[in-house]
């Protein structure tokens, strides 16, 4: 049985932080508000919309509004605005030569696959896991489980490759291998507290599974 290979997206493959400062800045604005700045808005990637507006100072009984009129733009804006980190696309057709590949992320899941789709990578990827497919988000083991679920794969043999402690938390919960990657919004300082295993991008996070097999 081949391996699994599980991709986060921002900051492990992809770049949206443009699509995605703007939408906030949007959906601020909509609601008269001053939009927080933006290293502010950037250390919160990773976590779900809702805790991301929750921690920049929205009421939780009114942040539901806010992360319909962030959604409204960014699903406007993202394809343009959306990049590959450098090194993604051979990281990508490299795992795919030896394994099977998921994505697990706490982004939309429609949106992850507008933007891999637009990008031409969505292909490689047998399973897709986003955020309204779980309960629980990362942190939580569940949005990786169910991946390998969907796989009919188990945990033997199976890898997360992603840029903050939450990925790694997940795998670590899951019980699959973790691999920290400092391409995206984490320092390595942050992600040495909770992995071991860091690399600067997810082309040489690959490299280092394949070594494995």
């Amino acid at each position: 049985m081949k391996p699994v290979v599980l991709f986060d997206l921002d900051g492990t493959l992809i770049d949206s932080t443009e699509a995605i400062l703007e939408s906030f800045g949007v959906a601020f604005s909509r609601f008269k508000k001053v939009t927080p700045k933006e290293e502010l808005i950037k250390a919160q990637i990773g976590h779900t919309l809702e805790d991301m507006f929750m921690a920049l100072g929205v009421d939780k009984e009114i942040v539901n509004d806010y992360v319909d009129s962030y959604k409204e733009h960014y699903r406007r804006v993202s394809c343009e605005k959306t990049i590959l980190l450098p090194f993604a696309k051979d990281a990508i057709k490299e795992a795919h030569e030896f394994a099977t590949l998921g994505i697990v992320t706490t982004k939309t899941g429609r949106f992850s696959r507008e933007l891999l789709d637009s990008m031409g990578v969505m292909h490689y990827f047998d399973v897709l896991v986003g955020r309204e497919d779980v309960i629980n988000p990362k942190p939580h083991p569940e949005p990786i489980l169910k991946a390998l679920s969907k796989l009919s794969h188990d945990k033997n043999h199976s890898w997360m490759i992603g840029d903050t402690c939450m990925d790694i938390r997940s795998a670590n919960a899951s019980g699959v291998n973790a691999i920290g990657v400092t391409s995206g919004y984490s320092s390595v300082e942050f992600l040495l507290q909770c992995e071991s295993h860091l690399f600067d991008d997810a082309q040489k996070a690959v490299n280092f599974i394949k070594q494995q097999y």
